[in-house]
């Protein structure tokens, strides 16, 4: 084989990682068990419907039909060792795949010929774009499709800004797809059940499509090659070996994106995928220079995937990048030490076996690394290493408050929901300061709901579960001047503080303010922080049940004792005065608005505005979305009450693509029946 300057375009040495990503039902798992039987990992392929596959062995996966984690799994085709790395396709389930990405050296992108998964195989071939990583289309499902392959790839093409490269062709007869032309070889070759394919002369009818559809292959590829231009131009026919280089280079270059053909079901099309697999994906060497890892003679890795194993305790799911590693090995990570490898192990689903040392290009499960978390660069030596591939989390769009059915087991929940996180790190763990809730926040119903069964079958942990309280605050509409006394006399030393207020409502987002105008000293100066701190007292809970915000208090006047004067007493003082002011000045309830940008197809556009107008929300209006063709991006406000079932009902409009991005923006008033119902729900305030 020949590159454009004469060289040698070998195949690629090394072990191989490759992703396995793709829609919701496109078919990754059942694609991973047709190659791992294919290639003698597993006798024949389990079944995802009966809950036989290697891939989706988790409980929640097989309850619910879909992937919900990383499935990691590892074979050998021809020497070449490959470790398979099955991605969730629910964009609930997205971020499993973010620190796999950066660490493979090749995505295979499973799809289908399903106008209503475009939308989210554009999401997909998005982020491998940014990313600069090489990618193959399997298009899946072939033997069910009757569109013709042109056409599909015409549809599929909308989701992808990079050339989609139809390598090969279905043969068809009686509307049945038999086989398939390689356009690169120039071969026809015939399905067999869960059987490499059969070299197969080709008809006339077949040979006419084969010279058309291979042109195009050619123009396309010779807009990256001025020589095979030219030859093209002269009606000189390229060679075979020249065609694939550029094929080669051109998909490492991430210039086009190859498409195959296949079904994984049947095991139509493995052979030729495992076979561009060992000889067209690039090898570690590319990937490490992709991810920018500098020279050095320190064993690195990157951690893909952090499991709680139950019995063998945490298991970090690593790629070696450089080097090798072993086991008892100490590691290193970018903030300090991590830990000692506790037992290097072999993954095929959920079995693991302990293994030799590893070395670069392989994906090694490391035991018991305390320190190490998803997406961190491990390094040996005791210089820590630089973050490769920095993981960012995704903001909650989707949060409930969480408490355990029984108060003793509070710090059981702590803890299990820490080893979740480390787990999923798109969940969210926090504690609010003002109510004390412990919220859960994740990217949507199906996450959320999925740890929460994990909390019951692991932890043995029943959870009760209800939407988050909304942070209401209270303003007052009018002013009073009152006055807080404080007296009380029981013997000895009593009780005496005086103080006398102006209380009044401040513009929407000043907040608090406290002035002191006292004159002539008829409150001595040290008891007036004691006073201020009487008035922030009441500000916590008003009248309504809630904070206090945008309320200015004067300290005009007031009187003291000389022997009963204290700092509690005048503190006192202020809280009696400052109730019975806030009573006074007409107080209002105030509601929280976000700001809220929703990232949708254009044609569900109308669809989210009504959901806006429905939920009490203000149109803001909307725009394409930046570098994404057929992407509309929709600003609103709208009430944080609202926002509980937003997201169900957004990703139910766009075939579960649908997202948003949320932020406080401004207190507005509420009033009338729904004010009513949020004190009635908040109840009294406490004496």
């Amino acid at each position: 084989m020949t590159d454009r300057n004469g060289g040698g375009v070998g195949r690629s040495a090394g072990p191989k990682a490759i992703a396995l990503i793709g829609p919701f039902g496109s078919g990754k798992t059942t694609l991973m068990e047709a190659i791992l039987a294919r290639t003698g990992a597993i006798a024949k392929p389990g079944s995802v419907s009966d809950g036989t596959s290697i891939g989706d062995h988790a409980p929640e996966a097989r309850a619910h039909a879909m992937s919900v984690e990383l499935n990691v799994a590892e074979t050998s085709f021809m020497d070449e060792r490959i470790t398979l790395l099955d991605c969730p396709g629910s964009v609930e389930f997205g971020h499993e795949s973010e620190a796999v990405l950066d660490a493979v050296d090749c995505a295979i992108v499973v799809a289908e010929p399903d106008e209503r998964k475009v939308s989210a195989l554009q999401l997909i071939l998005k982020r491998l774009e940014e990313r600069g990583i090489p990618r193959i289309l399997f298009l899946n499902k072939i033997d069910k499709s009757d569109q013709n392959v042109r056409e599909t790839l015409a549809l599929l093409q909308t989701a992808s800004t990079t050339p989609l490269l139809l390598r090969h062709i279905p043969i068809r007869q009686h509307d049945v797809v038999t086989g398939f032309v390689d356009l690169a070889l120039e071969r026809a070759f015939v399905y067999r059940e869960y059987a490499p394919s059969e070299l197969i002369d080709m008809t006339d009818e077949v040979r006419v499509a084969e010279a058309r559809e291979r042109y195009a292959l050619l123009e396309k590829l010779a807009d990256y090659d001025d020589a095979l231009m030219e030859e093209l131009l002269e009606d000189v026919e390229p060679s075979r070996e020249r065609v694939l280089a550029d094929l080669v280079a051109d998909m490492r270059a991430g210039l086009v994106c190859p498409v195959l053909i296949g079904s994984a079901l049947h095991g139509h099309g493995v052979g030729r995928l495992l076979k561009a697999i060992r000889h067209e994906v690039p090898d570690i060497a590319a990937t490490t220079a992709r991810l920018g890892l500098a020279d050095g003679n320190e064993t690195v890795l990157q951690v893909m995937k952090t499991l709680q194993t139950g019995h063998a305790g945490k298991l970090s799911i690593a790629r070696v990048l450089r080097g090798s590693i072993a086991d008892g090995t100490e590691l290193v990570g970018p903030l300090g030490p991590v830990g000692r490898v506790s037992g290097l192990l072999r993954v095929l689903g959920q079995q693991t076996a302990k293994r030799e040392p590893a070395t670069a290009g392989e994906v090694v499960g490391l035991g018991k690394l305390d320190g190490a978390a998803t997406g961190m660069t491990l390094a040996t030596g005791k210089t820590p290493p630089p973050q490769l591939a920095p993981l960012a989390v995704p903001d909650p769009v989707i949060a409930l408050a969480i408490a355990p059915g029984e108060r003793k087991d509070e710090a059981k929940l702590a803890t299990a929901l820490g080893r979740l996180a480390e787990e999923s790190p798109s969940l969210v763990i926090a504690q609010d300061e003002e109510t004390g809730e412990i919220r859960l926040g994740g990217q949507g119903e199906m996450h959320l709901r999925v740890a929460i069964e994990r909390l019951a079958a692991r932890y043995g942990l029943k959870a009760e579960t209800r939407p988050p309280s909304v942070p209401y605050r209270e303003t007052i509409r009018g002013s009073a001047t009152v006055r807080g006394r404080h007296k009380k006399q029981s013997g000895g030393h009593g009780q005496f503080g005086d103080c006398v207020l102006e209380v009044r409502p401040q513009r929407r987002g000043e907040g608090f303010l406290f002035e002191d105008a006292i004159t002539g000293g008829v409150v001595p100066r040290n008891y007036i922080p004691a006073i201020e701190a009487g008035v922030q007292d009441v500000l916590k809970r008003g009248p309504l049940g809630f904070p206090v915000v945008d309320v200015a208090v004067k300290l005009v006047d007031g009187s003291y004792h000389s022997v009963d004067s204290s700092d509690q007493a005048f503190r006192t003082a202020a809280q009696i005065g400052m109730r019975e002011a806030l009573e006074a000045c007409t107080p209002v309830l105030l509601e929280p608005i976000l700001r809220v940008s929703v990232s949708v197809p254009s044609e569900a556009s109308s669809r989210v505005n009504m959901m806006v107008t429905q939920r009490r929300g203000q149109l803001l209006g909307f725009d394409a979305k930046r570098d994404w063709p057929g992407w509309d991006v929709v600003e609103a406000e709208i009430p944080e009450s609202e926002m509980p079932g937003l997201i169900v009902e957004l990703r139910s409009a766009t075939a579960g693509v649908g997202t948003y991005e949320s932020r406080f923006d401004h207190l507005s008033e509420l009033s009338g029946r729904l004010a009513e119902q949020v004190s009635i729900r908040k109840g009294p305030r406490a004496a």
